[in-house]
């Protein structure tokens, strides 16, 4: 097989483009997941004493969740390993937050 041939067995390469609107990363200390039969939406928080905001919203298939999830705890797991344990933050209790539009 030429080199020809094989780049030509080969299949295309994937592209990801991230949006125009998307400068940089949002921070989040917080999280809401709501979900229903066919769809987990997740809500990204930034909060700071009794106020906060919404960062993003991701709404994904129960799949695509579940893969998400894996993916995360694997992660985390190769962090520990290399940084050590990480300690679970402190719960944020939700009704002394005052959400500015």
């Amino acid at each position: 097989m030429t080199n020809k041939n094989q780049a030509q067995a080969q299949p295309p390469k994937k592209e990801i483009k991230i949006a125009d609107n998307i400068p940089g990363a949002e921070y989040a200390n917080a999280m809401q997941i709501n979900h229903n039969r066919d769809e987990f939406q997740m809500i990204f928080l930034n909060i700071l004493g009794l106020s906060g905001r919404v960062g993003a919203k991701i709404i994904t298939s129960p799949g695509h969740y579940k893969k998400m999830i894996l993916a995360m705890q694997e992660n985390l797991k190769k962090y520990e390993k290399a940084f050590g344990e990480i300690k679970e933050a402190g719960k944020i209790d939700q009704n002394e937050i005052g959400f500015k539009a």
